[in-house]
């Protein structure tokens, strides 16, 4: 699950409402679009004959991608569109991914950024996408995710690549808002249809383990839900008290260095027990004086410790071991259930392996919370239908991130 400082558009359906939403206010919300002369220099190609003529000011008149780094140090791409104003999105990238996702373009070259590079999928869009999309209206957003996923052609984005398609679909989205001068959330709203605007609970990602941090612990996300906030405000100021109390507890028992935080900014304490990780929060929010106020919700990120066998290994980090801390999925299954009696747990992601199907349903159909599938349903329409069918979670994490199958049209219309 995603941070609040994660660049990726991200949020959980929720399909049984277990957690409440927050009130909706106007005022709260910051324009996300920028708008500024135009400093990209790149040759402007004939439009299409296919494409729509629009009046001027809505037309894709330049595109120009370029590699950057991101927060992880590694190569992503940057995508600036050119219609009255200058238009800029960066792709983000997870670093535990489900083996269905879409196909994140990577050059290959191990002399040059360990392999990360991405001038490949840069070239893509500056030399074949961009003379494809010059001139298209960027108000159509479904109109221009349609043509690149038709280019395209493979079900996993791997001819131009994911981060490719993505990078130009979130601009186009971005100067769609700024066509229309509005806020790229109201732009939103309105490509998907939402009639009604709610806040989402914040989910503060305070102890990392498992591929984003490095230390024993093999869940990967252990997070605080304000579901008691009355705003949006009062949450972040919940989570935020929470965090910096945790911070003290977490120094004081294990030390200074124990504060190092992981990929993801959360706290990443050596310790190997995931039910001390629980007790850490719970002592935390006690201290904070929000008990009952603020609830706990786990990416378990499963897969990540699944062992050849089908079993899942939750001392994975250390190769080899005892093997004293191999689970069977039932025994998993019950300990998630021992922690969802034990603690005020009420949303847990990724709890198995995205192919162990009878694990997911044995433990939707034994606890009343929120069972969240990210690498289970990779955001795609086909394995979300499977889900429902086989019932096997009841919320799905939909992400504008390089690792779903969909640009943001179709992620709005899931």
């Amino acid at each position: 699950m995603a941070l609040l400082t994660s660049p990726s558009l991200t949020t959980t359906t929720n399909l049984s409402s277990k957690i409440p939403s927050l009130p909706f206010s106007s005022s709260s919300i910051t324009p996300s679009f920028i708008s500024r002369p135009s400093t990209v220099k790149c040759s402007v190609a004939v439009a299409p004959s296919s494409g729509i003529k629009v009046s001027k000011e809505y037309s894709l008149k330049a595109m120009k991608a370029r590699q950057i780094v991101d927060s992880r140090g590694n190569p992503t791409v940057e995508v600036d569109i050119v219609t009255d104003g200058l238009y800029r999105s960066a792709v983000p990238s997870g670093a535990s991914t489900g083996i269905y996702e879409a196909l994140e373009l990577r050059d290959g070259d191990k002399t040059v950024y360990g392999g990360k590079g991405v001038l490949t999928a840069v070239k893509n869009i500056n030399e074949i996408l961009a003379p494809k999309l010059l001139g298209v209206d960027v108000r159509n957003q479904s109109d221009i995710d349609a043509i690149m996923l038709e280019f395209d052609g493979t079900p996993n984005k791997s001819k131009f690549g994911a981060n490719a398609l993505l990078g130009v679909s979130l601009s186009v989205c971005r100067a769609g808002a700024g066509a229309k001068e509005i806020p790229l959330y109201k732009h939103i709203q309105e490509l998907s249809g939402t009639k009604e605007l709610v806040m989402p609970v914040p989910a503060f990602n305070v102890i990392n383990g498992g591929s984003h941090a490095g230390n024993n612990l093999a869940m990967q996300e252990f997070m605080i839900l304000p579901v008691g906030a009355t705003s949006f405000a009062e949450a972040m100021r919940m989570g935020s008290e929470v965090y910096h109390i945790l911070k003290g507890i977490i120094m004081a028992k294990y030390g200074q260095d124990a504060c190092n935080v992981g990929d993801e900014g959360g706290f990443a304490p050596n310790v190997q027990d995931n039910r001390e990780g629980l007790v850490l929060l719970i002592d935390a929010i006690e201290k904070a004086g929000y008990t009952g106020k603020i609830k706990i919700g786990m990416d378990v990120a499963a897969s990540e410790f699944l062992t050849k066998d089908g079993r899942y290994d939750l001392n994975f980090k250390k190769q080899p071991n005892d093997g004293a801390h191999v689970l069977t999925a039932q025994e998993l299954r019950d300990l998630y259930k021992d922690f969802v009696r034990d603690f005020p747990i009420v949303s847990i992601e990724d709890p198995f392996d995205q192919d162990d199907w009878s694990a997911w349903a044995s433990l939707q159909s034994s606890v009343d919370i929120q069972l969240v599938g990210d690498d289970l349903l990779v955001t795609n329409p086909k394995k979300i239908a499977e889900a429902i069918q086989k019932k096997a979670c009841n919320a799905l994490l939909l992400k504008a991130s390089v690792n779903n199958l969909s640009p943001v049209v179709t992620l709005l219309c899931i």
